[in-house]
């Protein structure tokens, strides 16, 4: 399950449309991170240099232009674009120690580019590639590493009048035109995304299964952890959380080393990573099965709201009217059990309700967990869209210092599922993992 080579390809030329004429882009890989001593954190790719590449080592830069090329051979036929990238050259004692490597020799031929180059030549080759562009497209958010290679190409490039260069007059911000790009899924990481979610379901499903009183919030953790890898998804999309009694009231709680206790709710928010892309999914559940009859109320509150807001979430519809339509069934059922009082219009308004539910309805989710994309456009809530998928996750979490009834205390909720918009509505995509509240406990049952 994988991005086709010919679609990597179609996205840098979309982004080479969406810039000026005349424009090069310069999008940078991630680097290794240390961890400690001579270990490094696992390697994680930039989600933009992946998004056009799919290209999973360190240190490399891809180069696009869609300049007018004076030797056409040099640029693809059809579009006369120019495409190359830099990699990490081939290194039979490096490989020995650290895995195989691409090579300059293959890159390009892999990769779908006009040319390969080796990245440690990137410093001297950078400002000829540069050179005789009018705009120039960057992350202005790259790390130093990469603003100072493409800070003292621009430099060298403007200081070499001699050699007749002339250096990039205008300097651009790559993200926003990427970032739009990458709100809109293809059927390609559509379907990627939907194995994710449900790889991500089975987890929960699993983690549900072995739960009992007398086990430590971390070994659930294991039980996600395991069937992620089992299913070829080798590590969370983000730190994992799971949350048991007042810990679920704790919104990225991730210490996870509290022991079950009979009676309480344990709230798990977790998600895999498959090909790069993220799934996210949150159910509470009984430690032992069984909705205590409080427990049900505050539990149905949620998922009521939850499915108002679902309702909503369609082409041209917006997420502050779904979160609209949330907020009132949530503010209709805390007065109704005394949590807030007075009417449901003036809590509405005052927003008090915040206390209880201090976060937002949902979020982009792509190839980060909060994936990029802007949520206004000239001030105004952006309209949905078909291809647009999302988190949708409304909760409630009454803390043991609330001023509410004692049975109400200590009890977090939040329900989360991953939607994406389709022609007709919203798509479920995280729907094998149960939620209704006999769903759970005849789950738990067995």
């Amino acid at each position: 399950m994988t991005i086709s080579l010919s679609e990597f390809q179609q996205r840098r030329a979309r982004l080479l449309a969406n810039c000026a004429p005349n424009s090069i882009c310069i999008i940078a890989a991630s680097s290794l991170v240390t961890r400690s001593n001579d270990t490094e954190y696992p390697f994680r790719q930039d989600s933009d240099f992946w998004y056009l590449t799919g290209f999973n080592e360190p240190n490399a830069f891809l180069v696009l232009s869609n300049k007018s090329m004076p030797n056409a051979e040099q640029a693809t036929s059809a579009s006369q674009h120019y495409s190359a990238v830099f990699v990490q050259a081939s290194d039979e004692n490096a490989e020995i120690w650290h895995g195989r490597r691409l090579g300059v020799a293959k890159a390009a031929s892999k990769l779908g580019t006009d040319a390969a180059f080796d990245a440690d030549e990137i410093d001297d080759l950078l400002v000829d590639l540069i050179d005789g562009h009018e705009h120039i497209y960057y992350s202005l958010d790259a790390e130093p590493r990469v603003d100072a290679t493409i800070t003292m190409a621009l430099s060298e490039c403007r200081n070499a009048p001699k050699q007749s260069k002339i250096a990039p007059s205008s300097v651009h911000d790559i993200q926003p035109v990427l970032h739009e790009m990458r709100l809109i899924k293809s059927e390609a990481e559509i379907e990627i995304m939907q194995r994710a979610a449900d790889i991500s379901a089975m987890a929960h499903v699993r983690a549900m299964l072995f739960s009992q009183a007398g086990k430590f919030e971390y070994q659930l953790e294991a039980e996600l952890h395991h069937e992620f890898t089992m299913q070829g998804a080798r590590y969370p999309a983000y730190g994992t959380i799971v949350g048991s009694g007042e810990n679920a009231c704790i919104l990225h709680y991730t210490e996870n080393a509290d022991e079950l206790r009979s009676g309480d709710l344990v709230l798990i928010d977790a998600g895999c990573e498959l090909a790069g892309y993220a799934a996210d999914i949150t159910r509470t559940f009984p430690v032992d099965g069984h909705f205590s009859p409080v427990q049900k109320q505050l539990y149905q509150l949620v998922l009521d709201a939850q499915i108002a807001a679902l309702a909503c979430l369609k082409p041209g519809g917006t997420i502050s009217s779904a979160m609209l339509a949330c907020v009132r069934v949530v503010v209709e059922g805390l007065v109704e059990l005394g949590i807030l009082s007075g009417s449901i219009e003036a809590n509405i308004e005052k927003e008090t309700w915040r206390k209880y539910f201090m976060h937002g309805l949902g979020h982009w989710l792509g190839l980060d967990v909060h994936d990029v994309g802007i949520y206004k456009i000239d001030g105004k809530d952006r309209p949905l869209e078909i291809g647009m998928v999302m988190t949708v996750e409304p909760g409630l979490y009454i803390p043991a210092s609330a001023n509410v009834d004692d049975k109400y205390k200590g009890i977090g909720i939040r329900i989360e599922d991953d939607i994406v918009i389709t022609a007709g509505g919203n798509h479920v995509m995280t729907s094998k993992v149960p939620k209704e509240i006999k769903q759970i406990e005849a789950l738990m049952a067995k």
